[in-house]
């Protein structure tokens, strides 16, 4: 999910590699060599437990994963002044301590991979966006075996099209249908205990669209690549944004640079917060914030033929309740009934009007306004570029645990 910022290749994963001390290196300061690189392991779960899902999916992934065995994801080492951590005995002992909650953000990446497999499936021309956005949705509900709050949807699917870059899901009444000229980008998340993988893809069915894709793609796994424990924040903004701006598009015989969308940013997560302070950004800013150990971050890029800068535009879908606010006065009953509903079903996750719709409730647009007004929930509109312009998007999210960081979202399609 976009993180919105108001101001005016590593294409290919590294392979986890098995490391050997260095004689005479300070205990607390181990270096690590690379002694001989080890078959990456797939994401998918060995290719295995995954293949035996059905179309579409109404396998639980727990069924499918005895004994809480989820598969790690792409383990990635930190760079070389960080490498010590590979060894540290103290770093070790600190992950094993950590092995719970490992394990409720992978059971959630597996879910993820998972629902986007069968997502990539029938993301054709010709299927509705409301089709496509319940298909993702019920089978993240059916693989994670909602329950509360305590597992389920991280936020609305996003499926954002051409020149709107995030935040669009359809509302009742929309039949919008996708197109063979489209770009669309799925963004969807899932949760664990409030542990949110936010990841997020796009597709192309015009082969014209292709190095746009590719740009962002390869812009995603660059800021992956240098994301590390004390790596400021604008280092990796000015590395993303040199990626992307290497490449160039044709489109309909007119050549255009792929740009950073400036004033959006990757993202800080902690539990049941999708947006928890930092923000990664996808240009150079000068930001000297660092990101630390333990933290998650989404990893996400988003590239554009048209200004690299969005704004707000078009009937809002998505929502969430401020994470702090706190006692909010309400003057209308019926904001009163459905901040309590919010409370119940949401929390501080994201919600959408169809989510509202799906509890049964009704007649609620003036309450949820006058939530927005209290300042108890906040309105997120689709976020757009010029029209007649393109956009794309992939994000990541990724753990920087003791010893390596974790891409705990990356499978084998992206």
């Amino acid at each position: 999910m976009a993180d919105e910022k108001k101001i005016p290749e590593a294409e290919q994963p590294q392979n986890e590699e098995e490391v050997e001390e260095v004689e005479g290196a300070d205990e607390g300061q181990k270096k690590a060599r690379r002694k001989k690189k080890k078959k990456p392991k797939k994401a998918e779960g060995a290719g295995s437990a995954a293949d035996k899902q059905t179309s579409p999916p109404t396998i639980p992934v727990s069924k499918l994963f005895p004994n809480n065995s989820y598969p790690e994801g792409e383990l990635q080492d930190y760079k070389d002044d960080n490498l010590w951590r590979v060894t540290n005995e103290e770093k070790r002992h600190l992950e094993r301590q950590m092995a719970d909650q490992y394990t409720d953000v992978r059971r959630a990446s597996e879910v993820h991979r998972q629902v986007r497999r069968y997502a990539q499936s029938i993301a054709k021309p010709g299927i509705k966006l409301w089709d496509l956005c319940e298909a993702i949705e019920n089978g993240t509900r059916t693989l994670i075996e909602e329950s509360g709050l305590e597992a389920g949807i991280g936020f609305p699917t996003g499926v954002s099209i051409n020149n709107c870059a995030a935040h669009y899901t359809p509302n009742a009444g929309d039949d919008r249908v996708l197109q063979q000229s489209d770009v669309i980008k799925i963004d969807f998340g899932t949760h664990v205990g409030g542990r949110i993988i936010d990841s997020a893809f796009t597709m192309a069915f015009d082969p014209q669209f292709d190095n746009l894709v590719a740009a962002v793609k390869a812009a995603t796994n660059t800021g992956i690549k240098e994301a590390g424990i004390d790596v400021r924040l604008s280092d990796i903004g000015a590395a993303i944004q040199e990626v992307m701006e290497s490449y160039e598009v044709e489109i309909n015989g007119k050549t255009y640079q792929v740009k950073p969308i400036r004033n959006l940013n990757g993202h800080s997560i902690s539990p049941y917060q999708i947006h928890a302070g930092k923000t990664v950004p996808i240009v150079k800013n000068g930001d000297q914030t660092k990101m630390e150990e333990g933290e998650y971050y989404a990893i996400e890029t988003f590239g554009s033929t048209g200004k690299g800068y969005v704004n707000e535009d078009g009937e809002c879908s998505h929502y969430m309740k401020r994470f702090d606010a706190g006692f909010v006065p309400l003057r209308l009953p019926r904001a009163k009934q459905l901040l309590n509903s919010i409370n119940t079903h949401f929390g501080t996750l994201p919600f959408c009007p169809r989510f509202l719709d799906r509890l049964g409730e009704t007649r609620y647009a003036m309450g949820l306004k006058n939530l927005v007004e209290a300042g108890a929930v906040d309105a997120y509109p689709p976020l757009m570029d010029i029209k007649g312009c393109y956009t794309a998007q992939f994000e990541h999210t990724i753990l920087m645990r003791p010893t390596r960081k974790e891409v705990l979202s990356r499978g084998d399609d992206y």
